[in-house]
């Protein structure tokens, strides 16, 4: 038995005016997802607990099948774990975002006044982005505290015997607004506005905005936590798995899960990511006798994030062409049986701009079983099966 899930991040949505009062999954032109759906297994499950953030840590864990309420320490540090990091009990980890913040008119205000405008400075390049982060580790580093580049827009801050806080605001919940009701306190602002000093007139900033293109010029830090621990995937479930994924937060997961992660050349995270690469990866993996694998998509988050409809439509199309198409022809071809997950994992609906708290449709086919399924995989056909999960961590035991 081959099992395969595919995580299309960010993918559910709200009915959008333009679409006609659809979603971007029901819009989207998805003849594979829609097939699968006709034969499988539908309802809607929530994978993030009440209480808790909407993150893709917390529905991540629970989809695969760790209850985040227990396990979840936050984002930070599974992505320090993906970036190779060592972590002792002292350390806490920080996402650490660079940004872009911009003054609300013409006039130059302090840093408290500015407004954020971009929480991942147009998608900034990981080279792009590597010589800020030395420049932060060079001005601000010191023996507690290390700053580590990751991908894009995303990097991490260790530091040792750090200051208690942890009500950080997440960037992406205030795009478009004034900075001033959203700042840490001592001394994570002073570092934020310090790396303002630094990062403003920054070689690769004054270089992005002549390409007009937006600068990164600012650190923003939040999702603080302490080092993970997992339970073995293949203890809990007997099964072989490997991660596909660009997110250092993913791979942060699948480390700690102890299931093997898998690199894809120019899998970016974002709308242009190399969607036939990670179907590519994930045959490859079952060829070399993977019993699971797990391939996380980012991309329909992202567009989400920054309210490109034209381009979630576009990247869930891409995922069911060159993604899951490819995978179930070469699971058809084996003749082993074989079963499909496809969900996301919380709604990243255009009109929010951020995550939320619903549930997400779901559908998982088992090719020797014929279900009843739905006409298109979408959130209103799974809600209308009456079928819901309110835990996201019992979605594996129902699919294996």
């Amino acid at each position: 038995m081959k099992y395969l899930v595919l995580l299309c991040d960010g993918a559910a949505d709200y009915p959008i005016r333009e679409l006609n009062g659809k979603t971007p999954l029901s819009a989207a032109d998805k003849p594979t997802m829609d097939m699968l759906a006709s034969k499988s297994l539908a309802g809607t499950v929530s994978n993030v607990p009440e209480g808790m953030v909407p993150e893709s840590d917390t529905a991540n864990l629970a989809v695969l099948s760790y209850d985040p309420r227990k396990y979840s320490k936050g984002r930070s540090p599974l992505e320090a774990m993906s970036l190779g990091l060592e972590m002792s009990p002292e350390d806490t980890a920080y996402r650490c975002n660079v940004v872009t913040i911009e003054n609300p008119g013409d006039t130059e205000v302090p840093y408290e006044d500015k407004i954020m405008a971009d929480h991942s400075a147009d998608e900034i390049t990981t080279e792009e982005a590597d010589k800020l982060i030395k420049s932060l580790q060079s001005e601000l580093g010191d023996d507690a505290k290390h700053f580590y580049t990751g991908v894009s827009y995303r990097h991490c801050l260790i530091w040792k015997n750090a200051p208690d806080f942890n009500a950080f605001m997440r960037p992406h919940d205030i795009l478009g607004q004034s900075v001033k009701n959203y700042l840490p306190p001592e001394p994570f602002l002073s570092l934020q506005k310090r790396s303002y000093e630094i990062l403003k007139d920054h070689p690769v900033n004054l270089d992005r905005l002549r390409r007009g293109l937006r600068p990164a010029n600012s650190a923003w830090f939040w999702s603080p936590g302490k080092k993970p621990a997992l339970p073995s995937f293949k203890e809990k479930w007997g099964l072989n798995a490997s991660v596909i994924s660009a997110v250092d937060l993913i791979k942060g997961i699948a480390i700690c899960a102890n299931m093997k992660t898998v690199n894809v050349e120019n899998a970016t995270g974002n709308v242009n990511t190399n969607y036939k690469g990670k179907g590519e990866a994930a045959i490859n993996e079952f060829r070399l006798g993977q019993d699971l694998v797990y391939i996380h998509v980012e991309a329909p988050d992202e567009c989400g994030h920054r309210a490109e409809l034209d381009n979630k439509i576009l990247s869930i199309e891409k995922i069911d062409a060159e993604i899951l198409r490819p995978v179930y022809d070469y699971l058809i071809s084996t003749g082993e049986d074989f079963r499909i997950m496809v969900l996301p994992d919380h709604p990243t609906p255009i009109c929010k701009r951020t995550h939320t708290m619903d549930p997400v449709p779901f559908i998982i086919y088992r090719h020797t079983v014929k279900e009843p399924g739905i006409p298109v995989f979408d959130e209103e056909n799974a809600t209308g099966t009456g079928i819901y999960l309110p835990k996201g961590e019992l979605l594996m035991e129902l699919f294996i």
